[in-house]
């Protein structure tokens, strides 16, 4: 076997369940030992997009929101989904208005990651914002967000502290923190 080579066998799919944004199916497998089982897979129909807004002093702002799936209070990096069709830096420009009302004049691409890959396809792509511009969030229907600007280290604090969990938020946190200690100047 290469690492390009799929030791996984599938003897049927199922489908479970579809909305909007995911769909869930079950599949008798082989897996790579030869024995039989199954596996479920969620297929997330959307590109997760995350943003770290970054002023010239070294902001950056938080979202904090109640997440139903946690049952939790959460901070995160602003976040979103688009469609495959969209192109994800609109979908991260579209984000970052709806939930800070920051315009950004900057935009650099800085982490792809999958999110959950033992039981998800879900992909994520991550990206800087700086030359910032304040104007009005227009959050969503199913966003009660608190927007928070704080100094980047008092962010990157917080994540070391556990106060950050979102994987996204950690990610482009921690690439950011590299990136400033790399790039004197930054």
């Amino acid at each position: 076997m290469t690492e390009h080579t799929n030791p996984w066998k599938i003897l049927k799919e199922k489908p479970v369940y579809e909305n909007n944004w995911i769909s869930l199916s079950e599949f008798d497998i082989i897996n790579p030992n030869g024995g039989k089982g199954i596996y479920g897979k969620v297929h997330f129909k959307n590109i997760a997009v995350g943003i770290l807004p970054l002023d010239e002093s070294l902001n950056t702002y938080l979202v904090g929101q109640y997440r139903f799936t946690l049952n939790a209070f959460s901070w995160e990096i602003p976040e979103g989904g688009g469609s495959s069709g969209e192109d994800p830096l609109d979908t991260a420009k579209r984000e970052l208005m709806e939930e800070t009302g920051l315009l950004a004049k900057e935009w650099s691409h800085i982490l792809n990651m999958h999110l959950s890959n033992s039981v998800s396809d879900e992909f994520a792509m991550i990206y800087l914002a700086r030359q910032l511009e304040q104007r009005i969030s227009m959050p969503e229907e199913t966003e009660k967000l608190i927007v928070k600007k704080m100094p980047f280290e008092e962010a990157y604090q917080m994540l070391e502290k556990g106060l950050i969990t979102d994987s996204m938020s950690v990610a482009g946190i921690q690439r950011v923190k590299l990136m400033l200690m790399s790039e004197p100047g930054f």
